[in-house]
């Protein structure tokens, strides 16, 4: 089974995705890492995309794509895949499919995690990490037990500058004009499309996610 997993910003795809995969035979695709990866090791694609982001551009739809191609033809693909927040463009989605007819697989099916916006900006707006340990923390729903101080290490918190309100709404329309047009392509195409309620708890969009791909929950 193949899987594109998808929602917007701050909605829990991460965390999902990582569920997910905790199955045997899954893996778990992540263009951010593939980014990192390449970048890490040098190769030819890693140093064009370096480009881009030190220079603070976005990274064109062709590069990404291509990461995923040759990440792809590197994989013994045996198992189950996930693609994490990939595709983000209806142009992307087009190009995995051509990828995947390759090498005689398609996408069985598509989960987008939805929540309010509102929610969402509260969500991300919140977030505090810890520089140190890594730990995050959330001002509304879940904070450390000394304001503005990790639990673990005692370090100050810190608060993304891409965290604040303005930017989060400013993600979350690229994402409507974006990403949404990639379901409309996916039910069109025939793909299997559930809606899922990302608002619930970590748990609850857990059980429900693994009714709909049919996995099983310790």
């Amino acid at each position: 089974m193949n899987v594109v997993l998808l929602g917007p910003p701050g909605v829990g795809k991460g965390t999902q995705g990582v569920f997910i995969t905790s199955e045997p035979g899954w893996v778990r695709i992540v263009t951010g890492d593939l980014l990192r990866d390449s970048v890490t090791s040098g190769s030819k694609l890693g140093l064009e995309a370096e480009a881009y982001m030190t220079s603070g551009q976005l990274v064109p739809d062709a590069l990404i794509v291509a990461l995923v191609r040759d990440h792809l033809v590197h994989l013994e693909l045996q198992g189950s895949l996930v693609f994490d927040g990939f595709p983000r463009t209806a142009g992307q989605a087009s190009e995995l499919t051509e990828m995947l007819n390759l090498l005689g697989k398609r996408v069985d099916s598509v989960v987008v995690l939805q929540a309010e916006e509102q929610d969402l900006v509260e969500r991300i707006s919140g977030r505090r990490s810890c520089p140190t340990c890594k730990s995050v923390y959330n001002i509304h729903t879940s904070p450390p037990e000394k304001s503005g101080f990790c639990d673990v290490e005692g370090s100050a918190l810190i608060h993304r500058t891409d965290d604040n309100p303005e930017t989060v709404l400013s993600r979350l329309q690229v994402y409507r004009s974006e990403t949404e047009p990639v379901v409309h392509y996916y039910q069109e195409l025939g793909s299997k499309v559930c809606l899922i309620d990302g608002s619930k708890s970590v748990d609850e969009v857990r059980t429900n996610i693994a009714q709909v791909l049919g996995l099983v929950t310790a």
